[in-house]
């Protein structure tokens, strides 16, 4: 368990189709192809000894690290200093026609010794299909490999100049795996470049075309940055969370994944391992907001679309018209599954695939879909004709179905309740119906839905109220206290400054706040099915900063936030959680995190703006 790297200690490379994990060590250990939702080609994130992995590293026994992405862009840089030399590894994925679904992605990797002298150790070890697809190899001549399983074929071309010495000195080994060194001077540059599905047969490239696709790369990046709008506070960090979102997205359907990995463990050694590598609504829906704040119209537009599609299709299954996740295309055959023989991170099994939530009832995805719509129409991004009626018809169903028990936003799986955050959406997805009926003059049950709205909000006045707690609560069945709740005030349920509200802030910081971190809720006092505890929520607190904002706590929001930036990794990535030792745990990066850690930021500035 020793040999696994931190979660935190990884960066994110990516296509906007695929992306790769590497460690600051220099090893991919997580790579699925061709999409995020993919089987993996390279897992040893999850098991070190049956996942796979593509390791470089320096010979030397001793050596320190380094890593970077190249200034606002996605390429990320990891550095070797020794004693006889410095070394780079340049890794990134060219961006060819991203919006049209292909099953050939590249992943360059780019060798240079800067200083001195440097040997590295290069270990290549696919493993296809999470380990279960046995594969063959094929040397081209010097110039590459092609390993080929029954279904999947990844190739890799060696980056030389035609003229070139032959500077590595290469074996493959019985199990498929190609082991090979490369001793560099300062000034020397090689590589290799990985190709997925069914690739030309490799072969020699160029070193000059792979610096061509390195500056191709640059200024797709520098040029979809260019597109903020944001000049306020901490824009450098805004816009690396910016750039992770955009790699977290599927170009061809406009959907964002929660995260780009699976099984990454909530509590080390826990349960509590979900897949992430799929489309949440509630994601979708909340990036929407992030990335029209930033000035990122077209993404927000096709995030936009990609909603759209899942309301006019249509086809949910027990939780309504809408399912809470989908596959990155829209589909929603999410069915988890149990890789048995895999170890899961530093032990922490079981690792599953797949998600069994995917069929939940999580009646808050309504409101924060059609918030999002609306949020969208504000901006002048708006649905036709047949997304309203689509709209209609979904909240027809709402009118019928948001008085009973559910799932709730944390997807837990100890039975359902009426929980208060489902009731608030649902408040809001009425609310915001009703003003886009009377903003644009569309037709509408107005009467109907404002008779639900008003029913909700008293519900929740009434029995999402505790008077031994002064606080509203996780439903109406408990007195604990859940952060979910923070949103209460920014999608306006309930002003800032009302004592109703304040007095909640004030519980949720006595008993889920610790040291500016927050927890979802006690799950001790409020049991979700599952062994073991979890850390602190980053999402949440984001939230919290959000919410001290709008209640005038403004100095205590901005102090809670730069504490939370200290917990970023070396290049700004959040996982999901935080654990008590201060590690991050759960998927890495998460989208969810990432989108509050922008909303709260835009929040934040606003009210300093103000001062």
């Amino acid at each position: 368990m020793s040999t696994y790297p931190l979660i935190a200690d990884h960066g994110l490379i990516g296509n906007l189709q695929t992306a790769a994990l590497v460690a600051t060590d220099g090893t991919i250990d997580w790579f699925c192809a061709p999409r995020f939702d993919s089987p993996s080609i390279f897992g040893s994130l999850l098991d070190d000894d049956r996942g796979g992995h593509f390791k470089i590293k320096p010979t030397a026994d001793t050596f320190t690290r380094r890593q970077l992405y190249y200034p606002d862009t996605a390429i990320l840089v990891t550095r070797f200093l020794t004693e006889s030399g410095v070394g780079e590894v340049l890794d990134f994925m060219p961006i060819r026609n991203g919006t049209v679904a292909s099953d050939r992605h590249q992943l360059v990797r780019m060798l240079r010794c800067v200083r001195g002298e440097m040997t590295f150790a290069l270990d290549i070890a696919p493993r296809f299909d999470y380990g279960r697809e046995a594969h063959e190899f094929h040397i081209i001549g010097e110039d590459g490999v092609v390993f080929e399983g029954a279904k999947t074929v990844l190739s890799l071309s060696i980056v030389r100049e035609p003229e070139d010495e032959r500077l590595a000195r290469y074996h493959m080994s019985s199990e498929g795996d190609l082991h090979a060194e490369l001793t560099l001077v300062a000034g020397q540059s090689r590589g290799v470049i990985l190709e997925t599905g069914q690739p030309e047969e490799a072969h020699a490239v160029r070193v000059s075309e792979v610096w061509q696709l390195f500056d191709e790369t640059v200024r797709f990046w520098r040029s979809w940055l260019a597109h903020s709008t944001y000049t306020g506070r901490w824009r450098e960090t805004l816009q690396r969370s910016a750039i992770t979102l955009k790699l977290m997205t599927y170009a061809p359907s406009g959907g964002i994944v929660a995260a780009p990995t699976a099984a990454l463990p909530e509590q080390i050694g826990g349960e509590r391992n979900w897949d992430y590598r799929y489309t949440w609504v509630r994601d979708a829906s909340f990036s929407v907001y992030a990335l029209l704040g930033l000035g990122f119209t077209d993404e927000a537009a096709a995030l936009g679309r990609w909603l759209s599609d899942r309301v006019h299709e249509g086809v949910g299954g027990e939780g309504g018209p809408l399912n809470i996740m989908y596959r990155v295309d829209g589909s929603s055959d999410l069915t988890e599954e149990i890789l048995p023989d895999w170890e899961g991170y530093r032990g922490s099994s079981p690792v599953r695939i797949g998600n069994g939530a995917a069929d939940q009832l999580q009646l808050d995805i309504y409101g924060e879909a059609i918030d999002s719509l609306y949020f969208a129409g504000q901006h002048g991004v708006e649905a036709g004709h047949q997304g309203w009626r689509r709209m209609c018809e979904v909240l027809s169903w709402l009118t019928d179905n948001w008085n009973q028990p559910e799932e709730g936003i944390w997807e837990t799986r100890g039975g359902r309740q009426d929980f208060t955050y489902g009731r608030l959406m649902s408040w809001v997805a009425f609310d915001r119906g009703i003003r886009l009926a009377d903003q644009r003059g569309r037709p509408a049950p107005l009467e109907r839905w404002r008779t639900e709205r008003d029913a909700i909000y008293s519900q929740i006045m009434d029995a999402g109220w505790s008077e031994e707690r002064q606080a509203f609560v996780q439903h109406s069945k408990t007195d604990v206290l859940d952060s979910s709740l923070l949103r209460m005030t920014s999608v306006g349920f309930i002003s800032a400054r009302d004592p109703m509200w304040t007095s909640t802030l004030g519980a949720m910081e006595r008993e889920l706040v610790t040291d500016s971190l927050v927890y979802r809720y006690d799950p001790g006092a409020s049991p979700d099915g599952l062994r073991g505890a979890e850390g602190t929520f980053s999402l949440c607190t984001f939230s919290y900063v959000d919410s001290l904002a709008r209640a005038g706590q403004v100095e205590k929001a901005r102090n809670t936030f730069e504490k939370m930036l200290t917990y970023a990794n070396h290049l700004g990535l959040f996982s999901e959680e935080i654990a008590l030792t201060g590690e991050q745990i759960g998927n890495f990066p998460q989208a969810f995190t990432h989108l509050s850690l922008i909303d709260a930021a835009l929040t934040l500035n606003k009210e300093l703006d103000k001062r």
